[in-house]
């Protein structure tokens, strides 16, 4: 039960922070993606993200935070085991399956509903 709460507190954080970022900022939410995704490689290279998926796990790896974790850990590991090319190689490996995972359900969604454009 513990776990749950920290689950649901680490992650509601993390969508708090952005959220406030949406209304208080004039970011769009492709570069507040980014901004996430960058602030889990940089926590995850200063060795800062580990304990919180330590902590939170799901609340720590289903947001885009975590993503951003799973490409530095996929390059530092794809370094260490080639070289300097495992830098370009490590993280895409690492994340190969969540990446396929969204272009499958991506897809999957796209045939269950009518797609339409956006009125602006």
């Amino acid at each position: 039960m513990l776990l749950y709460l920290k689950v649901f507190l680490v992650g509601g954080l993390f969508c708090a922070i952005g959220e406030l970022l949406i209304l208080k900022t004039k970011l769009t939410a492709a570069r507040i993606l980014v901004v996430y995704i960058t602030a889990g490689v940089l926590l995850s290279a200063l060795g800062l993200y580990g304990p919180v998926v330590r902590f939170a796990s799901a609340g720590a790896t289903v947001p885009l935070t975590g993503f951003g974790h799973a490409l530095a850990q996929g390059a530092i590991s794809g370094v260490q085991e080639n070289g300097l090319l495992g830098a370009f190689t490590g993280g895409i490996s690492a994340t190969a399956g969540g990446i396929a995972a969204a272009v499958f359900f991506g897809f999957l969604a796209a045939i269950c509903f009518k797609p339409r454009p956006k009125d602006f």
